[in-house]
C-alpha cells in the first residue's frame, strides 16, 4: 500500500503522538509498505523548535529510509487559545503547498492525524481532486478540548461544532485510540462501521521488568535502598503536576522516598519554582532521557504516577501508561470511575491503583501504600500489555482493515 501520513508530530519527537506516528511508519516501512510523511518541523514538548531545524523554512529529510517533508509552522513562547489556534492554522496553511505535490502521486491512503483538524479542508480538497482515500486518527478531539467542560452551548461552540461535523463528515474512514473516543465520534454523526480501535501501543518486546537498571540507578545518584517515584511525560497544565510537588512536601521526611520528574512542558519552570519555595530535596527534574535508557527508567522505579486534572482523562489510556503497564510497574492513576481508564482498573483488579483527581490527600495516601510495600513486578499490568498492547498485533489489524478497504475499491 502507499500511505501519505499528514500530522503536526514527528521523529525526533520523543513523545506523545510525534513518537507514535513515528513508530507506525517506521513499522509500515518495515513490512514493505510506501510510506511518507508530510509533518512540522519538531517543537514538542518543550514549544521550541528543536536545534538543526528553523521554524520558518522547509526541509526534507530520509529517517529510517522514510522520506520525511518538513513545513514551517508559528511555535509561541507563551501558549493562549488564540496562539495556540494560530500554531495549528500555521501549520495547515504552509504544509498545504507540499500536500498538493505529495497527493499528485496518488497514495491508496492520506492519513491525517487530529490535532489539527486546520490541516482537514485542504486535505479533502486535494484527495477529491487526485481520488485519494481519506483516513482521520484521531488522538485528541481539538474542538472539545477548546472549549473544556463547559456545558453551556454559546453561539462560537455551536458555529465551531457544526463547521467540526461538516468537515469530519466528508473523511472516509477514521480509527481512534479508546472505545469511548469511537463512542464520541459516533455522537458527532459518523457510522460505527467507517471507524477502526487503533489504541496507542506499548513496546512490549523492549520494555519488561527485567531490565537491568541498577548501574542506571547509581549513575544517577540514587541508591539502592531508595524508594523512587518516577512522574514521566509531558509537563502542562492539564496534568496538574502541582500536586505532586505538595505531595513531595508533605512526604518529605520518608528519607528514602524520592520524586523524579521527567519531561519538558509549558509549566516546567512554575513546577521547578514552585518545589524551590517549598525548599524541596526529594524532589529532581531531568529532561527526557534517550529511548535506549527508558526500559531501564521505567523498570527503576518503585512507584509511578500518572496525573491528570478532574475531566482530563475522560477517554483514554495514556500513552505514558502503555509503557509502565509493559514494564510491570504499579502506578497511582488519577480518573474518574467511569471514564475508560476507572473500567479497565474495575475489570483488572491491581492494574494500577485509581485515586480522584487534584486530590493531594489520596495521592500521599496512595504514595505511602506503595513505599511501605517490598518492590514487585506487577504482574497484572504486564499480562495486559501482552494481551492487549502489543505494537504489532494492533497495527497489523489496522492494516487489515485497510487492505480489505482497498479491495473493495478495486472491485
Amino acid at each position: 500500500m502507499k500511505i501519505l501520513l499528514y500530522s503536526i508530530n514527528y521523529f525526533p519527537e520523543k513523545t506523545g503522538i510525534g513518537k507514535y506516528n513515528h513508530d507506525f511508519a517506521e513499522y509500515l516501512f518495515s513490512k514493505g509498505h510506501d510510506i511518507a510523511v508530510l509533518t512540522a518541523n519538531p517543537y514538542y514538548p518543550d514549544w521550541k523548535v528543536f536545534d538543526d531545524y528553523s521554524a520558518n523554512k522547509y526541509s526534507v529529510e530520509y529517517i529510517s529510509g522514510i522520506k520525511v517533508q518538513r513545513c514551517p509552522l508559528y511555535v509561541p513562547r507563551k501558549l493562549s487559545t488564540l496562539k495556540r489556534l494560530l500554531h495549528l492554522l500555521s501549520f495547515s496553511l504552509s504544509s498545504s503547498v507540499k500536500l498538493f505535490s505529495l497527493l499528485r502521486k496518488k497514495p491508496d491512503f492520506i492519513f491525517i492525524v487530529q490535532p489539527t483538524l486546520f490541516t482537514v479542508p485542504f486535505s479533502l480538497l486535494y484527495s477529491k481532486i487526485f481520488s485519494v482515500k481519506t483516513i482521520m486518527h484521531v488522538q485528541d478531539f481539538e474542538v472539545d478540548a477548546l472549549f473544556g467542560l463547559r456545558k453551556s452551548k454559546s453561539f462560537t461552540r455551536k458555529f465551531v461544532e457544526a463547521l467540526e461535523m461538516a468537515l469530519i463528515s466528508k473523511i472516509n474512514f477514521f480509527s481512534t485510540i479508546s472505545y469511548s473516543m469511537i463512542d464520541k465520534l459516533v455522537a458527532k454523526g459518523i457510522d460505527r462501521e467507517r471507524i477502526q480501535y487503533l489504541p496507542n501501543w506499548a513496546d512490549i518486546s523492549n520494555i519488561s521488568p527485567e531490565a537491568d537498571f541498577q548501574a542506571f540507578k547509581k549513575n544517577l545518584s540514587y541508591s539502592s535502598s531508595d524508594t523512587i517515584l518516577l512522574y514521566s511525560g509531558n509537563i502542562g497544565e492539564k496534568q496538574g503536576l502541582e500536586n505532586l510537588v505538595y505531595a513531595a512536601d508533605k512526604l518529605k521526611y520518608s528519607s528514602n522516598l524520592k520524586f523524579m520528574v521527567v519531561g519538558n512542558g509549558a509549566n516546567l519552570e512554575n513546577l521547578k519554582n514552585l518545589a524551590d519555595s517549598l525548599n524541596l530535596t526529594n524532589i529532581r527534574f531531568y529532561p527526557l532521557f534517550d529511548w535506549e535508557d527508558v526500559p531501564k527508567l521505567l523498570a527503576m522505579a518503585d512507584i509511578h504516577v500518572v496525573l491528570q486534572r478532574a475531566g482530563a482523562a475522560d477517554a483514554v489510556l495514556p500513552s505514558k501508561l502503555t509503557n509502565i503497564l509493559a514494564a510491570g510497574g504499579q502506578a497511582i492513576v488519577t480518573c474518574e470511575k467511569d471514564t475508560e481508564l476507572g473500567i479497565i482498573e474495575n475489570s483488572n483488579p491491581g492494574i494500577y491503583k485509581v485515586i480522584p483527581p487534584e486530590s493531594v490527600k489520596d495521592l500521599v495516601q496512595a504514595i505511602s501504600y506503595f513505599k511501605d510495600k517490598d518492590k514487585t513486578v506487577n504482574n497484572t499490568a504486564r499480562a495486559y500489555a501482552i494481551q492487549n498492547l502489543d505494537r504489532d498485533v494492533i497495527i497489523n489489524r489496522f492494516l487489515s482493515f485497510l487492505e480489505s478497504k482497498l479491495k473493495e475499491r478495486k472491485l
